[in-house]
């Protein structure tokens, strides 16, 4: 244990199972559908740019806004969304979440078949899709240590974190390579499948899930928020990791958002190599979660979680000075470090708020510090946008990338850098 009472939050609470999660029939299931849904849902994150680009002939502004419309749920749902997941069943919410992505998706060949797709459909399915997010992934996150022991969820969380970052990987190549084939609109209909896969495995799942605190004990919806936003606000790991999460994101989702635009229409990429580059540097993300894990051994988990988050930041500034030919490297190197980066701290902080955070609080806790996090990614991707039409597409990749490279410094500020490891539970409150 480090100074004042720190524990390290990678040492097992129970056995380690034989051959590791693995072996778990009903993690397997749910680690199966959740890859396959990331799958899907990255090749929509080139795909449905895509569209609006090459079908329907939309701007950078107009392609900036199917990324804010996707975030802008968690800043209008994100809180009752967490109180009502600590009150209900969590599997059938995610269940409902798959159904509706599935029929959303559907929808945009349907329209482009009939010759009525408009970019307004495509932002009305990008909030659709974005809302029944905000409800699966509160409610995933609530899920899993239901399924897992306590010393099981950093394995779980990193295996998960891994293939999703995978699922990045091979998504835009897919998206490049369906696109080239078969034509943007049609590569939408893998992401409608990849919904149907994760909703069969939710279903094959056979362990049963205990009842949610909130459901025995009751309270007003008001109230419950309240405690959530309450515990976030108080709590010093917290509250910086929140706070943190708000200023990268604007960074991250900023310079992605225009990725695409600034790729075919400033260096000249074809749409197949677009994917293509984005799926070199999302092997960054799958190198960070693999080794995850052993970055919190031999480091500690909060000094892992520096190194990591602070670190990559400055690599994106690479991604501006991006040219023509060998020049392509920029953009792939730059990438890749921001995803190994963000993938480490990812499975750091996720795991670190699954074992330190109480149980009845898990979700609405989970669904507050998204919501700030996640409350900002609609501002990235708008300031991007504008940026973008206002002084063209590389100097607002400047001015992003400059933006997150300062963003890790807020890391510094509190308990974080004075430790070695992250807690295992909050220190208690004087009366």
């Amino acid at each position: 244990m480090t100074a004042g009472g720190l524990a390290p939050p990678h040492a097992p609470e129970t056995p380690r199972r034989p051959g590791g999660l693995l072996r778990h029939r009903d993690f397997r299931l749910l680690w199966i559908g959740q890859t396959t849904s990331k799958l899907g849902s990255s090749v929509t994150g080139v795909a449905l740019p895509l569209v609006a680009v090459a079908v329907l002939d939309a701007g950078a502004f107009q392609v900036a806004l199917l990324s804010a419309a996707a975030w802008l749920p968690w800043l209008l749902v994100g809180l009752p969304a967490g109180a009502w997941v600590d009150r209900l069943p969590r599997r059938p919410v995610m269940l409902a979440c798959d159904l509706a992505s599935l029929l959303l998706f559907l929808s945009v060949p349907a329209a482009a078949w009939l010759d009525r797709l408009t970019v307004v459909h495509l932002l009305a399915v990008a909030l659709g899709a974005g809302t029944a997010s905000v409800f699966f992934q509160t409610a995933y996150q609530v899920y899993l240590p239901s399924l897992l022991e306590r010393g099981e969820l950093a394995e779980g969380n990193a295996k998960v974190q891994a293939t999703e970052a995978a699922a990045q990987v091979g998504g835009p190549g897919a998206a490049g390579v369906i696109t080239q084939l078969a034509g943007a609109v049609n590569a939408l209909l893998a992401d409608a499948a990849s919904f149907l896969v994760s909703a069969l495995c939710l279903l094959a799942i056979r362990a049963r899930e205990p009842r949610p605190e909130r459901a025995r004990t009751g309270g007003t919806l008001r109230r419950e928020i309240g405690e959530g936003l309450r515990f976030v606000a108080r709590d010093p790991y917290l509250r910086v990791l929140a706070l943190f999460s708000a200023a990268s994101n604007i960074g991250l989702i900023g310079y992605q958002s225009i990725l695409v635009v600034f790729l075919v229409r400033e260096v000249g990429v074809s749409p197949g190599l677009v994917g293509a580059l984005v799926a070199a540097s999302g092997l960054g993300a799958v190198l960070g979660a693999v080794c995850a894990t052993a970055v919190a051994r031999r480091l500690g988990s909060a000094r892992g979680l520096l190194a990591a988050e602070v670190g990559a930041a400055p690599f994106g500034l690479l991604i501006p000075l991006t040219a023509p030919g060998a020049g392509l490297a920029l953009a792939v190197a730059g990438g890749f470090v921001l995803g190994a980066g963000a993938a480490v701290g990812n499975v750091l902080k996720g795991s670190f708020r699954q074992t330190y955070t109480p149980s009845g609080l898990l979700g609405r806790v989970t669904v507050t510090m998204q919501l700030v996090g996640y409350g900002t990614i609609p501002l990235g991707a708008l300031v991007a946008g504008a940026l973008g039409g206002a002084l063209g597409v590389r100097p607002a990749l400047w001015t992003i990338t400059g933006w997150l490279a300062a963003s890790g410094t807020l890391l510094l500020i509190g308990p974080l850098r004075r430790h070695r490891d992250l807690p295992t539970r909050p220190e208690p409150r004087p009366a």
